[in-house]
């Protein structure tokens, strides 16, 4: 390597060990080394959306890097859905660049979306991101959520109707994503407040991009936002809000072991056919126990990366619980058919 850029490597270890010496960023850092020592390997993809939040997921991710010698892919998503994204897009890796941290962005297709447009950006950034990773042969892609997304993600599930599990799903630190099994999330910020990490952004790199949606009543998240911070005047704290969460989640804990022994129980899965047989008492656990039981069993037949809707696995319950007829139902690539006691499914040919 050429003086010149020793020279250079040496001054950006500098500005990152110096940063390090603030006691409330090494705090943050050291914990976020804690949270993610144990699942990284050969390294690990940071999604950089150029908020305080994910700036300062770059540099913990950074400092990390360079401390432990792994190697951090950092992939900016241009959603090409608002006027200046692309600009900013550039501007977020430039900035990067200055502090020795290579990026890639990655462009999504121009699309009218009239309406779950935060959604679609969701699901259409990680399948992007999902595809580096295979590339790169990384399995762990580190996010910038913290406990305000937590919070958030709570009651804006809690709105749409979702059961215990997808109350706490968000809360895991590490998670399969819907779109690939071999990929991980990493959410090693989750129990860190965003005014840290914005405190972290300001002192170190100084610089991020404002996305106009987060304060843009037409979007759920915005509205949830405001209730939060109504609440928060009526007493709501962080700390107080976890005691509840961990409450449910020991809950779920619970119903997951009765989940597991129901069809370890109450069904018997044929190898050679691909084909799984569910006896009458597995119908006659509590209905939380069957919903989960028989979601796992259509899942597990249908092949598929994600769980079928809620609402569809309830009509079809409630169907196979009161009807006696034989005919075959289908659902998520499953055939499903009441005989006696008994019900089959079996996958459908493709």
């Amino acid at each position: 390597m050429k003086k010149k850029n020793l020279s250079v490597k040496k001054k950006i270890h500098s500005f990152y060990s110096k940063k390090l010496d603030d006691p409330r960023i090494k705090k943050i850092y050291l914990n976020f080394k804690k949270k993610i020592s144990s699942h990284i390997t050969n390294g690990f993809c940071i999604a950089v959306s150029g908020g305080v939040d994910s700036m300062a997921l770059s540099f913990l991710a950074k400092c990390y890097s360079i401390e432990n010698n792994k190697k951090g892919y950092f992939f900016i998503v241009d959603h090409n859905l608002r006027k200046n994204s692309t600009l900013e897009a550039n501007l977020v890796k430039k900035k990067l660049k200055s502090f020795q941290i290579t990026s890639k962005i990655l462009t999504l297709k121009k699309e009218k979306i009239s309406t779950n447009i935060q959604s679609f950006a969701r699901d259409n950034r990680y399948k992007l991101i999902i595809k580096q990773s295979l590339i790169k042969k990384i399995d762990m892609i580190i996010t910038a959520h913290h406990s305000d997304d937590l919070v958030e993600n709570f009651f804006i599930r809690l709105l749409r109707g979702s059961g215990l599990k997808g109350l706490i799903s968000f809360s895991k630190i590490k998670s399969n994503l819907k779109f690939d099994d071999k990929i991980f999330i990493l959410r090693p910020l989750i129990d860190i407040p965003k005014k840290d990490l914005a405190y972290i952004s300001k002192n170190t790199f100084n610089f991020n991009v404002n996305d106009p949606s987060n304060l843009d009543d037409k979007f759920l998240r915005a509205k949830v936002r405001k209730l939060i911070s109504n609440l928060e005047g009526d007493g709501l704290t962080f700390n107080k809000f976890k005691i509840s969460l961990n409450n449910l989640s020991k809950s779920n804990y619970a119903i997951d072991y009765y989940v597991k022994k129901n069809v370890n129980d109450n069904s018997n899965f044929l190898k050679l056919t691909k084909t799984i047989i569910i006896k009458n008492d597995f119908f006659k656990q509590p209905d939380e126990i069957v919903f989960r039981s028989f979601s796992e069993v259509i899942q597990k037949v249908g092949k598929k990366d994600y769980f079928t809707r809620g609402v569809k696995v309830d009509k079809l319950l409630k169907y196979l619980k009161i009807s006696n007829d034989y005919s075959k139902k289908t659902l998520s690539g499953c055939i499903i058919q009441k005989l006696g006691n008994s019900v089959i499914i079996s996958p459908e040919k493709r």
